[in-house]
């Protein structure tokens, strides 16, 4: 397996100085097995040169079905551990920062006080790496909009409002409600969610076209942007509960909502830790909902 994890790192860290660093080889001793590799393939799995390792074409080709096998061997240490109990399990999620940022501090510190052995690993992404990532083994399950998936078991947790951001003092902001044909008048900043993105769909219904000068990956950036002036944009709500940023916010005609929901390929054959940290969310989010709507 050593040959199969310096292949798969090599080529994610773009050197194998960087690999060998990261797994604690030498320079040489990565090459070496990135060699026996390539022997036991007959085939040539990459190129080196001055600036640096690509892949060959037989490299592209091989690389899906190395990758899956050392998934599948984290799988069966994890399987290992489990085994031995759920207080030494690994988690490993794929979220996006609103969530990152709000909901699972929470969710991971209670957690945590029933089993303080366990560790979390989260991956940061969009909709559409969250769900690749999903699918490949990268991570256990993760947070999506369900629209943005397919062949993946989805579960809904929340709808999400989402709200027009805009500058202090800006025309807008004197509107108790913005309209979407308001917001296509000014310079908008894009939240780049992947192949979805919930406001260009409600934008496209609705038969509008914002003026997209930015295209920006991060919410917090975003906000920042809007700040100086820059444009506006249509961020969740949730994640504009906890704003360190002099902005304005307002809801929106016809109003845009995504759903947040967990996702994942085959929950029975995740790790036990996992699967009790599913759980433990579905739960927690029930008991939530039934507070709320008790209030």
């Amino acid at each position: 397996m050593n040959s199969y994890y310096a292949f798969i790192t090599s080529i994610e860290t773009g050197s194998f100085t960087k690999a060998a660093e990261k797994l604690g080889y030498t320079q040489s001793g990565i090459s070496q097995m990135i060699h026996s590799l390539e022997e036991e393939l007959s085939t040539t799995l990459i190129l080196r040169s001055r600036t640096g390792i690509t892949l060959t074409p037989d490299g592209e080709e091989f690389l899906p079905f190395i990758k899956n096998i050392c998934n599948s061997h984290r799988e069966l240490i994890e399987k290992q551990k489990e085994m031995e109990g759920l207080q030494s399990g690994l988690i490993r999620i794929g979220t996006f920062s609103s969530v990152s940022c709000n909901w699972l501090p929470g969710l991971m510190k209670d957690f945590k006080e029933q089993y303080p052995s366990v560790h979390f690993e989260l991956h940061q992404g969009d909709y559409t790496s969250i769900s690749n990532w999903i699918k490949e083994g990268t991570v256990d399950f993760g947070f999506v909009n369900p629209e943005a998936v397919t062949k993946l078991t989805t579960i809904p947790l929340q709808e999400d409002e989402m709200l027009a951001v805009l500058p202090k003092d800006h025309p807008l902001s004197s509107h108790n409600i913005v309209s979407l044909k308001d917001l296509t008048k000014e310079p908008y900043i894009l939240l780049d969610e992947g192949e979805l993105s919930e406001p260009l769909t409600v934008f496209k219904q609705n038969k509008f076209e914002p003026n997209v000068q930015f295209r920006v990956y991060d919410d917090y950036a975003i906000m920042s942007m809007i700040e100086k002036g820059l444009g506006i944009s249509i961020l969740p709500k949730l994640v504009l509960s906890r704003c360190p940023y002099n902005i304005e916010t307002k809801k929106i005609s016809p109003s845009v909502v995504r759903t947040i929901c967990l996702a994942y390929k085959d929950k029975n054959v995740l790790p036990i830790a996992s699967r009790h940290f599913i759980d433990f969310i579905i739960e927690r989010n029930s008991t939530l909902s039934n507070i709320l709507r008790a209030d």
